[in-house]
């Protein structure tokens, strides 16, 4: 009797009334509940909840009386004439939730998704449940005053929602069944019609309207990623992975029967062919582009160093993870190094529709504040070794300081004292995004440099100076504007090079080096320079962007910018277990500032590249050293300032630094226990803990026995101790040679 009980009460469950789609909707936004936190309860991913409230599906046993049950209850306490909150605010009180990387646009992508023949919401589970994190009250970053002048990705422009409704982006792969899905931002999942590649890409151009709008007002519309699979790869034809001599090349060869249908199509790859980074295009026909990104990770498109194990996430996962990363910083145009420069360009279009002339005609003219579209010569001191303007050199000749700029990070440690070798502990601290920090407010050159001697040295002045700093003593520098320190200069390393030695004479310097020998109180007489009239703040609105998108995921987990010291400290315990995914985020933004930094000054990479010749690199208009100089000088720069403000404070020294991280003898295993605060208030001008790009999180600790043991094993009395103060594995020993 209890079975027919159990049928009959199932029965009656999978016609439980509902309320019309939009009052379902109205009552969860009423409740301030996010279409996560509603899938997560009824065990359903998002696009199913989403497909209930437009009315495009209904919900079915058991879900349907669970469903109905919940909205009762929500009907009860939200009356039809109930104020409705915002879209996907939490409730006071409650835990909020992550929310997908383009929550803005998710809704209307699902309600637009069956509009085409061939396209479709599938009624599979592709996102496992939200993972909750920590309610902070930090502002969201990325909708700052410095974001909107930059567009973000995440905010739609008019008239653009239709183009690219279903994101920046989609996964490709192929279900048990043989189905080629395509996996977007929000949980969205597409059928998808193509055969072969080149219908694909028509696909992807067509019927997927995936892309981003522009960063900029000049600037072009981002091209959509499609993201393959392994199993899409064998469905369209392609090896799964790379031989040995195709990973070698970068490439699949030229014959491959693939490029031979792109070819039949009328479809062509860039000079680097069809490799983990592929670009397929069409010639643009006016202002209509053709373009497509292909990335594949089973070929290691996705670095392991900067995208951990990102190619082995299941597609949802997978699109989740970067459709965060486009939406905050941009499209992956390849490896974060690639993309770290193409958003330069993005936020800074080298050229721009010019004022109508007396024919109403507009032009192409340089946009104000960019590098322009044609490269610039670099001056001969800031050429790198096998550069054409050397070929005049003898050969293996060693250029001294005097002949070549060399503006890299610290990499610099010494003995420890006997009063620090009888503290227990050895505390690092590292800088977060130290090199987006060195690139804040930084005034560089936008053109060529011009050739001046004897000049009156100017801190505005973006430029190389030929200059000698070997008389400024840190024994005695100055602190503030009238204020003189007497410190140890033995135990400091020299601020002017990056073994942290003291020059000898003459050398080359970028000028955020030359403007803190005379920030210090010592006069400089320059012999020679190479300067950039054409100057301005270029790398402003990439460091606002790269910060926002930094501090919004850190936020996201658990991470917030008003933290007091010892809450962050707490925080930054484990964050990354919050969300191993958003953590990869971080790791990948944190590689775009360091890997879009180094771009600026790449090297040849093969190709038969000899000394004395061009190298592809070169025709870049961003293939800028000066920059990437200036760049490395003040992050240096900054570092050793905040280095003599503590020393001056408290007597402590560092014993070792490795470009952005320091390690100090402590007698506690916090940087709570050597850092200076007073009354929870950081030194002006020294070490703070924090989130936010400029100021430090604890690196690691490790005991002072530790220390000298290690140096003792290896015979290495200057081993720098900061390389391995994280888990205090030690590899890699050059004996301080």
């Amino acid at each position: 009797m209890s079975e027919l009980f159990d049928a009959v009460d199932a029965l009656i469950a999978s016609r439980s009334p509902l309320p019309p789609p939009a009052e379902r909707k109205r009552l969860r936004q009423a409740h301030g509940l996010t279409l996560d936190e509603v899938a997560a309860a009824l065990q359903v991913r998002r696009a199913t909840v989403s497909g209930w409230e437009a009315g495009k599906t209904e919900p079915r046993p058991p879900e349907r009386d669970a469903y109905a049950r919940m909205l009762k209850q929500l009907a009860q306490l939200y009356p039809a004439n109930a104020p409705v909150p915002p879209e996907d605010t939490a409730v006071p009180g409650m835990p909020a939730v992550a929310a997908a990387p383009a929550p803005s646009a998710a809704e209307p992508a699902q309600a637009h998704a069956d509009s085409g023949p061939a396209r479709r919401i599938t009624a599979r589970s592709t996102t496992p449940a939200a993972v909750p994190r920590p309610a902070t009250t930090t502002r969201p970053t990325s909708r700052g005053p410095a974001a909107k002048k930059a567009a973000p990705a995440d905010t739609p422009a008019g008239g653009r929602e239709a183009r690219f409704e279903n994101g920046p982006l989609a996964v490709v792969d192929v279900d048990a069944e043989g189905q080629v899905l395509a996996y977007c931002v929000g949980g969205l999942v597409l059928d998808v019609p193509a055969k072969s590649l080149p219908a694909l890409v028509e696909w992807t151009l067509g019927e997927g309207r995936l892309g981003q709008p522009k960063l900029s007002g000049p600037g072009k519309d981002a091209d959509p990623l499609i993201v393959l699979t392994g199993a899409a790869c064998e469905r369209y034809g392609l090896p799964i992975t790379l031989t040995k001599e195709e990973r070698l090349a970068g490439r699949i060869p030229e014959g491959h029967k693939v490029i031979k249908q792109l070819t039949r199509a009328n479809w062509q790859l860039t000079k680097r062919g069809f490799g983990p980074w592929a670009r397929i295009y069409r010639p643009a026909q006016g202002s209509d582009r053709s373009c497509v990104q292909l990335c594949i990770p089973s070929w290691d498109a996705l670095d392991t160093r900067h995208w951990a194990d990102a190619a082995q996430l299941p597609p949802a996962d997978l699109a989740r993870l970067l459709g965060t990363y486009a939406t905050r910083v941009m499209t992956p145009r390849g490896s974060t190094a690639v993309t770290g420069l193409e958003l330069m360009t993005a936020l800074h279009p080298p050229t721009r529709a010019s004022e109508p002339d007396a024919d109403g005609r507009r032009h192409s003219e340089r946009n104000p504040g960019s590098l322009g579209k044609d490269p610039v010569d670099c001056a001969p001191c800031e050429a790198p070794d096998g550069h054409p303007l050397l070929t005049d050199l003898p050969r293996f000749h060693q250029r001294t300081p005097a002949e070549v700029l060399v503006e890299e990070a610290y990499d610099w440690a010494r003995p420890l004292t006997d009063a620090e070798c009888l503290r227990p502990h050895l505390v690092g601290i590292d800088v977060n995004m130290a090199f987006a920090a060195g690139a804040n407010g930084l005034t560089v050159g936008l053109g060529a440099p011009m050739h001046v001697k004897n000049p009156v040295f100017d801190p505005k002045m973006p430029g190389s100076w030929l200059v000698d700093l070997s008389h400024v003593d840190l024994a005695r520098v100055k602190v503030a504007k009238d204020r003189w320190a007497q410190l140890d200069g033995e135990l400091l390393p020299s601020p002017f090079t990056p073994k942290g030695e003291r020059p000898t004479g003459p050398a080359w310097y970028a000028t955020p080096t030359v403007a803190y020998a005379v920030e210090l109180g010592y006069d400089v007489t320059p012999i020679e320079a190479y300067v950039r009239h054409d100057n301005g703040r270029y790398l402003d609105a990439w460091y606002n962007r790269l910060r926002d998108a930094y501090l919004a995921t850190m936020a996201d987990l658990g991470v917030g910018v008003d933290l007091s010291p010892e809450e962050f400290l707490k925080a930054m315990d484990g964050y990354r277990q919050r969300d191993p995914q958003l953590a990869i985020v971080v790791s990948a933004v944190k590689a775009t500032v360091k890997g879009g930094i180094g771009k600026l000054r790449e090297r040849p990479r093969g190709e038969g590249w000899k000394p004395g010749q061009p190298w592809r690199a070169l025709a870049r208009p961003t293939w800028r050293p000066d920059i990437r100089a200036a760049v490395i000088s003040r992050t240096r720069i900054n570092m050793h300032r905040k280095i003599v403000k503590h020393a001056a404070f408290t007597g402590q020294y560092p014993v070792a630094i490795l470009s952005d991280c320091a390690v100090y003898a402590s007698d506690g295993p916090s940087p709570l226990d050597f850092l200076p605060y007073r009354d929870g208030k950081p030194l002006p001008g020294g070490f703070k803990l924090g989130v936010n790009p400029g100021l430090v999180k604890w690196e690691g600790t490790q005991s002072v026995l530790w220390g000298e043991g290690v140096r003792e094993q290896f015979n290495a009395p200057e081993l720098n101790l900061a390389r391995y103060i994280k888990d205090g594995t030690v590899t890699d020993v050059d004996n301080g040679e």
